[in-house]
């Protein structure tokens, strides 16, 4: 089906926009609301990293992934298993996204303007210090806790809204036969939001100091206009999401098979009991869905140990200015959208319709494993550095935070163009349940629990160390690292034997079922002849 599909596209076509004209109502809406939700993160990413290492230092990041964004995780999914028994698709939808949106932008304009007396006195929190050294990195989440509280928010809009509102949303209206074209080009024009969100964040961290008087705070005008942002391309996000309800969905000559596969799959899920122990046992149960969480783990445990390393560094080179750091993340961020485009369209793309999906999936790992043993080479000796550098007068700290710059920059892309391509179609195969239940327990607790995991035995090293200087941990880290690289790349290998499988057989299946309807309906068209 999808080869014949292809063949009717010609040219650019084919690369760039393998779509037909009555597909555009559908497929323009969500490609929308995938730009919308990626500027969002892309935003909140930049500006909670920001507020949290130059406030209290990178190593506070490992204790808050690992005890305070798992739990909150957790809590995420009870509440969104429990309201999906008794909410439509739609009003679950809204109901995740808003109080989202009302906490960014109080932070922006309530919250941060009356930080100072948010936030406990300096005489206090030093006292917790002499009380105990060894617990600093608690101390410190709780010496700015209304940037904690903004970080956890920003880690689990990532994994609420895009990996399962929005992606849980594409693989019930897109067929299997039509994933291949659709799947990565919602990874395309949502990345180009990267493209534009990096030069804003840029613009309202650094730029804007220019723009602002002497007695006014630019750092506070920055959130004020990040926050804005945020505000307004949520309701944007929602607003299409609403359109595609009452001017797509709902039509009755609209894609019926997609309509009756989706209200089926509603029905029987509301007949079982919800909650977070149903969605583990699914997970547990199926092969697939364990193979799909160790790749996910696996991500998100590697690039959380290559980040805490570099934004360390990255602290160290912007000497504590807010603005400068906050600028540099959004040049990443840009820097990161030109990558997926031109990887995306030219690369990515052919990738993911051309060949086998263990090659499509196998890239991440491999681009990480480099790139990161390059990081912890550079990172672990400076004596290296220079040597390398030996023409240049420059420092080692900067060194290295170009290197993490380039690693984490090239990473990302991919990561979006590639990763998650391949990990959504390993679940379009899958039963109804598996998809709703077990990829929620799936996609945001390995998420939080990838992160959470890399980042606790990063502070357990931390608190036995009893130092804030995550540099020191560096050589344990760089174990750890390369161990879960070796898992994941097993895990890639027998997860392609199984996706392979059940897609030929899921796409048999659907064939069956549209030859049935076909002749069924031209069975009707005769009888209402005669």
């Amino acid at each position: 089906m999808s080869d014949l599909i292809q063949k009717e596209f010609k040219g650019w076509r084919l690369n760039l926009w393998p779509v037909h004209r009555h597909e555009y109502k559908k497929i323009i809406p969500m490609g929308i609301i995938m730009f919308a939700t990626i500027f969002i993160y892309t935003i909140v990413r930049d500006t909670k990293d920001t507020l949290i290492v130059n406030a209290a230092g990178a190593g506070t990041l490992t204790f808050l992934k690992s005890y305070f964004v798992a739990p909150c995780a957790i809590l995420f999914i009870i509440s969104y298993s429990y309201l999906a028994h008794y909410l439509t698709r739609e009003k679950l939808f809204y109901v995740t996204i808003t109080p989202f949106l009302i906490f960014f932008g109080l932070f922006g304009f309530v919250f941060y303007p009356c930080i100072n007396y948010l936030h406990p006195s300096p005489d206090t929190v030093k006292a917790l210090y002499i009380m105990a050294p060894s617990l600093s990195g608690f101390i410190d989440i709780y010496a700015y806790w209304m940037y904690s509280l903004f970080y956890i928010f920003a880690e689990i809009w990532g994994s609420a809204i895009i990996a399962v509102c929005f992606w849980q949303f594409a693989n019930f209206i897109i067929h299997i036969s039509d994933s291949k074209r659709f799947y990565g080009l919602f990874a395309v024009v949502g990345n180009m939001s990267l493209i534009f969100s990096g030069p804003v964040v840029m613009f309202c961290s650094q730029t804007i100091k220019d723009y602002v008087p002497n007695d006014v705070d630019p750092w506070g005008v920055s959130l004020k206009l990040l926050m804005g942002l945020v505000v307004l391309m949520g309701i944007t996000a929602v607003y299409c999401f609403r359109w595609l309800h009452t001017n797509v969905l709902h039509e009755k000559h609209y894609d019926h098979y997609t309509k009756y596969n989706q209200k089926n799959n509603d029905s029987g899920l509301k007949k079982k009991s919800p909650g977070l122990l149903d969605s583990f046992k699914i997970v547990l149960k199926s092969k697939e869905l364990m193979l799909i969480l160790i790749l996910i783990l696996s991500y998100n445990i590697t690039i959380n140990i290559v980040e805490i390393q570099w934004k360390n560094q990255l602290k160290l080179f912007t000497l504590g200015d807010r603005g400068l750091y906050n600028s540099i993340m959004g040049c990443s961020s840009f820097v990161q959208g030109c990558f997926s485009i031109v990887f995306g369209l030219f690369i990515g793309n052919q990738i993911l319709r051309k060949f086998s999906w263990y090659t499509a999936a196998i890239i991440t790992p491999i681009i990480l494993l480099v790139g990161g043993s390059i990081f912890f080479s550079f990172l672990l000796n400076e004596t290296l550095v220079m040597a390398f550098f030996h023409s240049l007068t420059t420092s080692p700290t900067l060194i290295a935070t170009l290197i993490g710059f380039i690693v984490v920059s090239i990473s990302k892309p991919t990561k979006y163009m590639l990763f998650d391509p391949t990990k959504e179609m390993a679940y379009i195969p899958l039963s109804p349940e598996e998809k709703i239940k077990g990829k929620v327990a799936a996609d945001v607790m390995g998420a939080r629990v990838g992160k959470g995991s890399g980042a606790m035995i990063q502070s357990w090293l931390l608190m036995l160390f009893v130092t804030k200087d995550v540099v020191l941990i560096a050589p344990f880290s760089l174990v750890l690292f390369l161990g879960i690289i070796v898992a994941w790349f097993y895990s890639v290998k027998v997860l392609s034997l199984k996706v392979d499988k059940n897609t030929a057989c899921a796409i048999e299946r659907e064939s069956i079922t549209e030859t049935v309807i076909t002749s069924s309906s031209g069975t009707k068209a005769q009888e209402n002849v005669a």
